[in-house]
């Protein structure tokens, strides 16, 4: 049965779920990361909020974790590049706390736009500050949103709805999706120059930490509002004090800061700033919504191997996991049996679909191909770590698709070029089973098998015997023989699989056959 922990404090419907699916699960909150370090290899999977920091060095510790969930949308608490580099899976809920984000977003907007916190405050210190508060309206004001995807695009439709114009910046924003929100397009400066008030929706990564910068700040208008419910980092602090103190910003409202707990700060008492602890994702309904929904994916992911919303891996949806599993394991066998069968450095792969198999999703398998190719030279690696480390390694990964197969109804290919020369293993699924039908150019029909020896040799008489009679003297008991070769008399290869373990001694004696070119023990 696996194992979890939930290490952060969350909504009790995440430990009902995962006990319903039969996950054993403890909740123990907070723990030191010395106490981690002692508990967490017992575990399977870690269910965190923000307080816990799977850093590397507890990932190291973690020798069975195979999933991170984060009830939450961010992950900078979690080093995922540690995770990646472990096999681990790092999860988040990107949908369960959205509308309560977004909802905050505008909220603050509000707030900033008539300084409802400032009037409230001195009203019931027994002042009637009537004329001391002058807000803005939003009616035909310009919002800028920097950052349009789930969260960005709640808040664009909800600032819409009070016939705002809503302007966007985010690189993987399309012409077409803008369109579809009625939005407009544009770039960052321009954004930072035409609009009345900033809201930023995107994550903190090296290429936005900062984005609201000294410099970016004096090119807005005189009277702009910003807004940050994002992550903390993505503004300038100082820049921002500054430009409150000098009343070129109208009022800005923060719900997240660079340091947190933010219990001391330099922006606290600057007139005209709001400031709130993190509650983007803080209402009753947002707080069970990633409770439950972490909990679902990371069991899924334990019991199934259904993969949701996964942040280093491809994911898999419950429903596609059981028509995916064959193929994933083909893929596995492919990429598995051509890793041990190359002799120089790869520079390239090509994973090729034909068929059917065009229609699944092909992300799976297109990882698990690699991790089989790779594990030759390290075992560790997995569907998670492997486009990691065959990046590192400068290996170039291609993926094509081929809609008619040619002889099955689906092929997968695996086509490597080295620093000699290309191969290519073909596959297929016939009855439920992998086989491989093409193995370095040369047709064949063969199951795949624990222990397995393939030979390259000259097709001329007398090799059959001589193999087997090598196999005999040495008690290697043949279980299937497959045999193939592109022209008559040329070159020719054979695939055996055994019963047993073949030895070094054994390849040797099959290598010094006259026949023989290459001999490769192959291990499934």
């Amino acid at each position: 049965m696996p194992k979890v922990l939930i290490s952060d404090k969350m909504s009790p419907a995440a430990t009902q779920v995962f006990k319903n699916r039969g996950v054993d699960v403890d909740v123990i909150t907070g723990l030191s990361k010395e106490e981690i370090l002692e508990i967490i290899h017992e575990y399977d999977g870690l269910a965190v909020r923000s307080s816990t920091r799977p850093d590397a060095e507890i990932i190291a510790a973690a020798t069975n974790l195979k999933v991170i969930g984060r009830a939450g949308i961010g992950v900078d608490n979690i080093d995922i590049k540690a995770a990646t580099d472990r096999g681990v899976v790092v999860m988040n809920t990107p949908f369960g706390n959205a509308i309560t984000t977004a909802e905050h977003a505008i909220a603050m907007l509000f707030s900033a736009a008539r300084q409802i916190p400032a009037a409230s405050a001195r009203t019931q210190n027994g002042e009637w500050p009537k004329s001391d508060f002058k807000g803005v309206e939003l009616f035909n004001k310009t919002l800028g949103i920097v950052g349009c995807g789930n969260i960005g695009a709640l808040v664009a439709e909800r600032a819409l709805g009070l016939k705002m114009k809503v302007i966007a910046f985010d690189p993987y924003l399309t012409e077409e999706r803008a369109v579809k929100l009625g939005v407009e397009k544009v770039e960052l400066d321009a954004l930072f120059q035409r609009a009345d008030a900033i809201t930023l929706h995107t994550p903190l990564v090296e290429s936005t930490k900062g984005i609201v910068s000294r410099e970016r700040l004096g090119m807005t208008k005189k009277g702009i509002i910003i807004v940050n419910c994002a992550r903390g980092g993505l503004v300038d602090e100082e820049a921002l004090k500054d430009a409150l103190e000098a009343g070129h910003v109208r009022a800005a409202a923060l719900d997240v800061f660079a340091v947190e707990p933010a219990k001391q700060h330099p922006l606290f008492g600057t007139p005209n700033f709001i400031a709130t602890p993190h509650l983007g994702a803080s209402t009753l309904e947002a707080q069970e919504n990633v409770a439950v929904q972490v909990a679902e994916q990371m069991a899924d992911y334990l019991l199934t191997g259904a993969v949701s919303n996964a942040l280093n891996t491809p994911s898999i949806s419950a429903e596609e996991a059981p028509r995916l599993k064959p193929f994933v394991d083909l893929a596995d066998k492919l990429g598995t049996m051509t890793g041990q069968l190359l002799h120089s450095p790869v520079k390239s792969v090509e994973f090729t679909y034909k068929g059917a198999v065009t229609e699944l999703n092909t992300n799976p398998m297109t990882a698990a191909a690699l991790a089989g190719l790779l594990k030759a030279a390290m075992p560790e690696v997995n569907m998670v770590s492997a486009p990691g480390l065959a990046k590192e390694r400068g290996i170039e990964i291609k993926e094509s698709y081929v809609e008619e197969a040619e002889r099955a109804e689906s092929l997968i290919r695996v086509t490597v070029e080295t620093t000699e020369r290309k191969y290519a293993v073909v596959g297929t699924i016939y009855r439920g089973e992998p086989r491989i039908v093409r193995l370095f150019g040369v047709p064949m029909d063969a199951a795949f098998s624990e222990h397995m020896i393939y030979v390259r040799n000259e097709d001329k008489p007398g090799f059959i015997g001589e193999l087997g009679r090598v196999l005999g003297d040495n008690k290697v008991n043949i279980a299937t023989f497959s045999l193939g070769r592109m022209k008559k008399g040329k070159e020719a290869v054979c695939l055996v699989s055994v019963d047993g373990a073949v030895s070094d001694k054994v390849a040797d004696e099959i290598a010094n056959i006259d026949q023989v070119k290459i001999v490769d023990v192959v291990s499934i």
